[in-house]
């Protein structure tokens, strides 16, 4: 297959891991990076032996340069999406663009416009579509074999420290510098579900709040910072117990306690805890994200679906319920088990999926399977090889912000 040449904008924990598997595999080189952090810019450049003229302080920097690569993979901050993929896909780059598109649907429409326009092709990485789990599920659905599809129960595990974390310590705790929680963290799930029906709902009711993260709940002795807490030794988000817990294992180090600090000694740790915002109490943080949330959607022909994300659960892989006219499934992220009412046997379906749920393990191959179909379809000049183009990941970002709608004024939307 030919080698891909990539331009990568934005150098951390995604943009690492697109590029680190285009060059594992050599379907991809990366030629040309942009980064404002002159570290990681620098060790970006380092691993992947770019050369000076390839280092860049940002995606303006870059685009100044013209179209030095076939593609680019966009993976900066959700709010920073627009303006590099709507001038990329200009330049004539095909893209591939971390989720979501964008943080609000004028942008995204922007984004999608800009893909078409130009002829390009663009991934937005709703890498949930790419297991080999969803492979085996889409195959089992597709093939009839628990006949028409009649209802859905999923669920999100985010996990209680993953919550704390991302969500209520970290760079997604804010929908004002962020976005609304349902979008920042389980477009992914929408999305795959959406891909299940394979077309979108007609209506959709939502319901969820902050219940807990907040300063009604915090405990009477508990203090502004982990470190000076006498509750932190029995406290399920102590700061302290997670991060230095990450010490020692690579796969911790690089996420999520490179989030916290580049150092990987107790003593950098704790001074990150004691002066970064990594070491806040939960109940002290100035977070306004919701950490459970219901979803309920209706399809044209009466078929239901019903989705929960929650905090208070451990970090799994995504559990799914798929009710059929003739039969019956029960997922795990890793195993099916298929009840087939018209002969009443069961059977057991083992995927081949790779890593565990989150973004620090590769999303149960799903990273990996992105990335080598964004490759080859560039390479091959084939779009069908992606699963999603932009105007269908358009579409299911569009049934987010209206289960969003519909949470905030308490009414059932209609699309």
């Amino acid at each position: 297959m030919t080698e891909v040449t990539l331009a990568v904008v934005g150098g951390g924990l995604r943009g690492l891991t697109y590029a680190r598997r285009a060059h594992a595999t050599g379907a991809g080189r990366v030629v040309a990076v942009a980064e404002p952090d002159p570290g990681r810019r620098a060790a970006f450049a380092a691993e992947f032996g770019i050369p000076p003229e390839g280092e860049h302080l940002g995606w303006k920097e870059l685009a100044a340069a013209g179209r030095v690569a076939d593609a680019a993979v966009i993976a900066t901050h959700d709010q920073l999406h627009t303006g590099p993929a709507v001038t990329m896909a200009d330049l004539g780059y095909h893209i591939l663009l971390e989720k979501p598109m964008a943080t609000s649907e004028r942008e995204s429409a922007r984004i999608a416009d800009a893909a078409r326009r130009n002829g390009i092709m663009l991934a937005v990485c709703h890498v949930l579509r790419y297991t080999p789990y969803t492979r085996v599920v889409r195959g089992l659905l597709d093939g009839g074999r628990i006949g028409r599809l009649v209802s859905v129960q999923h669920l999100e595990p985010v996990g209680w420290w993953h919550q704390a974390h991302s969500f209520v310590r970290g760079h997604w705790r804010r929908q004002d510098t962020s976005a609304p929680m349902l979008l920042a963290k389980a477009c992914h799930d929408i999305d795959w579900l959406v891909h299940l029906f394979g077309r979108p709902p007609t209506k959709i009711s939502s319901f969820g709040s902050l219940s807990h993260f907040r300063a009604e709940e915090r405990p009477a002795p508990a203090a502004d910072r982990c470190l000076d807490c006498p509750l932190e030794p029995s406290c399920p988000y102590s700061a302290k117990r997670l991060y230095l817990g990450c010490l020692g294992d690579p796969d911790s180090e690089f996420w999520p306690l490179s989030a916290v600090t580049p150092g990987r000694t107790e003593a950098e740790v704790l001074e990150a805890l004691r002066t970064g915002p990594y070491g806040r109490c939960v109940y002290a943080c100035d977070n306004d994200v919701v950490d459970h949330q219901e979803v309920v959607m209706e399809f044209d022909d009466g078929a239901t679906c019903s989705f929960t994300m929650s905090a208070f659960t451990p970090m799994e892989h995504r559990r799914t319920r798929l009710f059929g006219t003739h039969g019956y499934i029960d997922g795990d992220g890793s195993t099916l088990r298929l009840v087939d009412f018209r002969t009443g046997e069961e059977e057991v379906v083992e995927t081949a999926g790779e890593g565990g749920p989150s973004a620090a393990d590769g999303h149960g191959g799903g990273d990996e399977g992105l990335t080598d179909a964004f490759l080859a379809a560039v390479a091959s000049g084939d779009a069908s090889l992606l699963r999603s183009d932009a105007a269908e990941s358009l579409m299911t970002h569009r049934v987010v912000w209206a289960a969003e709608r519909a949470r905030l004024t308490g009414s059932v939307v209609t699309l």
